[in-house]
């Protein structure tokens, strides 16, 4: 897989938790949250749904990026996702996953 740092949001539902994470490999990361193959947080939550992603030149980019978007509080959050993916949709789709069951 090729180096794509990236920042996401996945969630459980539309207004569900939101969850922003970080990652070199964007495909195999929506991967393992799809599998629920890594314990903690998004697996207990089941935060499956990818609602947002920015991409980046450098992990150091995306690193401050994401701890930015942590730090903002939760209707700014929902502002971001709701202002590229008003419908709350499985962008994972797009990238080329099924949908979820």
């Amino acid at each position: 897989m090729p180096f794509q740092p990236a920042v996401y949001i996945v969630t459980n539902k539309p207004n569900g938790t939101p969850y922003i994470g970080v990652t070199s490999n964007l495909m195999q990361r929506i991967h393992q949250h799809r599998e629920g193959i890594v314990p903690g947080f998004t697996r207990k939550y089941l935060l499956k749904r990818l609602v947002y992603f920015e991409q980046f030149g450098t992990m150091e980019l995306a690193i401050a990026r994401e701890k930015q978007l942590k730090n903002w509080h939760r209707p700014w959050k929902i502002n971001l996702i709701e202002a590229a993916n008003p419908q709350w949709r499985d962008m994972a789709e797009d990238l080329g996953f099924a949908p979820l069951r």
